[in-house]
């Protein structure tokens, strides 16, 4: 893409404006596919374009993985994530419980695989999750804890979905040390 910019450009400071470069109708086209390349949305920029809170509502259940297979490799990210966002306010510094459920358990509330951790952060639960959207997708506790209240959704607060699975890492490397039975 920059090849052709940049080969589109030279073409254009070849011709001089005495020769009347913004009258040829060719160079206005030029120019405007110029313009459009660079303003254009990158692949990227169109995946970010959701936010986590539509993606989790709007993509099937189960069908959500996070990109991070290693998750000790992004879990110091993550644990930035966590502290910047005052998670730790209701789900203790470390992660090991508040006024909220710990993240160290061996059984968490509704479930640790990638699609539930990242539905429970984006859409949050209980009477706080927009228009009951947790319970609608069918999720039921699995354990119990001494919780004050519901998770709020976080789905609007992050702004992109790489955010919330790293945040999963370092929720899942914080589990890991702390359980005796350490990861599978």
């Amino acid at each position: 893409m920059f090849a052709l910019i940049r080969s589109l450009f030279s073409k254009l400071a070849a011709e001089t404006v005495d020769q009347g470069v913004l009258h040829n109708p060719v160079n206005i086209i030029l120019i405007s596919l110029m313009v459009a390349g660079l303003t254009a949305p990158t692949h990227a920029g169109a995946e970010n374009a959701m936010t986590p809170l539509q993606r989790a509502a709007s993509t099937p259940r189960g069908a959500l993985k996070s990109p991070y297979a290693d998750f000790a490799n992004v879990a110091a990210e993550g644990h930035k994530i966590f502290l910047s966002h005052d998670c730790g306010s209701c789900h203790g510094g470390g992660g090991g419980g508040g006024m909220a459920a710990p993240l160290t358990n061996e059984v968490w509330i509704y479930g640790d695989d990638d699609d539930t951790l990242f539905r429970v952060i984006a859409l949050g639960t209980g009477s706080l999750s927009p228009g009951d959207a947790f319970r609608r997708q069918g999720f039921v506790r699995k354990g119990s804890e001494n919780v004050v209240g519901p998770m709020p959704p976080f789905g609007e607060i992050f702004k992109t979905d790489d955010e919330i699975w790293k945040l999963i890492a370092w929720i899942r490397s914080v589990q890991c040390e702390r359980r005796a039975s350490g990861c599978q």
